[in-house]
């Protein structure tokens, strides 16, 4: 590699004074290229005498060059040679590089983390407080299917009206009990209604309805015929006695023999009768129809005195009743009147005929039922195999009938032509 001074020197325009000249200084030559010396050899002194060149009296070490004249950054970078250039320049774009990556790296901020998605979880539901009552299909505390059911003969003698506790009855039968005079059995489960009556005597055919759901059935008496089947069926019989009915002085009798439910599950107790097993009807949500097409039943029954007749009402999805021609009102403990109203009419189409002063049904078997909610009518069929099995109800194809919620109100009669309807 070249003296960078020597170089310099001949690359520029510098030049010596002509007092002073450069003396060549002999460079010593201790062998040829081309003759291999031994060491031991060149460091004998006979040797290096031998090839010493001759003193040279211009030769004098205390003759110094002058030191070279200070360049400019400008001439110094004149003078870098291309190769120098090169590496100059790799080592620039490395830097630069470097320090821009390391500026970046530096400089530039961290990504905020993404937040963690929070699954909120739902809250379970409360657990329900309500369940739906195997008698009328609404709502109730989950203690009162646990309650008896209990049944209670009501009578509708002109001078029984207006009678009491209809309405708060889950299920009504009517039917003709004697001489075209109708009653009723009132089945109760949901309510406690203090205030009912006037109870009157039992039937058969009552027996049969009240024994379909394991009911508890108060009377005052009854015919020959259902008196001497209460033990024979297991009728829980609830007679009436002074302890748990009693009479009003407002009717005379036989028409003011009132009761409540609360001494009627204490009678029911005492003799041990317990809770009551029976299936119910099967229910649905109500679904009130745009376009009525049963909008007033008419049922003739028996006389003017004791037809009745249920008018659909659309804001309150149920039929008032009216009885010989006027609205059937019941009235409370309080004198407070109110017109029945049930969600559900059934028609009950069986044979009718009598026994002496009695009529008497084919309340077992099956038959044809005309069923009336949400303002249209169903052509059903109603079956009750036998006494102790309750009623139920089928369309036309066979398949379950589902009812409403609430009160169902049920009405046998005698023959297809004692029942109508208009939209």
């Amino acid at each position: 590699m070249s003296i960078d001074g020597i170089r310099r020197m001949r690359q520029s325009n510098y030049a010596l004074p002509q007092s002073q000249k450069l003396v060549p200084v002999p460079v010593p030559v201790y062998a040829r290229a081309d003759q291999f010396v031994p060491p031991s050899q060149m460091e004998s002194q006979d040797y290096q005498q031998a090839n010493m060149p001759a003193s040279d009296p211009n030769n004098d070490p205390s003759q110094e060059l002058p030191p070279p004249p200070k360049r400019s950054f400008k001439q110094w970078l004149a003078a870098r040679t291309k190769k120098q250039w090169i590496i100059f320049g790799t080592i620039l774009v490395l830097l630069i590089g470097g320090g821009a990556a390391a500026f970046v790296m530096l400089g530039k901020e961290e990504p905020p983390k993404p937040t963690p998605k929070v699954v909120k979880s739902k809250p379970a539901p409360p657990p329900p407080t309500t369940e739906a009552s195997y008698l009328t299909g609404v709502q109730v505390g989950f203690d009162v299917n646990k309650r008896p059911v209990t049944a209670v003969m009501i009578e509708n003698s002109q001078d029984a009206r207006p009678q009491s506790g209809l309405d708060a009855a889950g299920v009504v039968f009517e039917a003709v009990a004697e001489g075209g005079i109708t009653r009723f059995l009132a089945i109760f489960q949901d309510s406690d209604p203090a205030y009912i009556g006037p109870v009157r005597s039992v039937r058969p055919y009552y027996l049969h309805w009240a024994l379909g759901f394991d009911a508890a059935i108060a009377h005052a008496g009854g015919s020959a015929e259902a008196l001497a089947s209460i033990g024979p069926w297991g009728v829980k019989d609830l007679n009436h006695d002074s302890a748990h009915f009693y009479r009003i002085s407002s009717r005379f009798a036989p028409h003011n023999l009132y009761t409540d439910i609360t001494k009627l599950r204490d009678y029911a107790a005492q003799k041990g009768f317990g809770t009551s097993k029976y299936t119910g009807f099967l229910r649905r949500p109500e679904a009130p129809a745009k376009t009525p097409t049963a909008r007033v039943i008419s049922m003739n029954i028996s006389s003017a005195a004791f037809n009745a007749s249920f008018t659909y009402d659309p804001a309150t999805n149920s039929y008032a009743r009216s009885l010989a021609g006027s609205p059937h009102m019941v009235v409370d403990g309080a004198g407070v009147q109110t017109q029945l109203k049930p969600k559900v009419v059934v028609g009950l189409l069986m044979a009718q005929g009598n026994n002496g002063i009695y009529t008497t049904y084919a309340s077992l078997g099956s038959g044809t039922a005309f069923v009336f909610q949400d303002g249209t009518v169903t052509e059903a069929v109603w079956n009750k195999p036998d006494r102790n099995t309750n009623i139920t109800f089928t369309d036309k194809a066979g398949k379950p009938l589902k009812l409403v919620p609430g009160q169902t109100w049920i009405t046998a009669l005698g023959g297809p032509d004692r029942i109508s309807w208009t939209p």
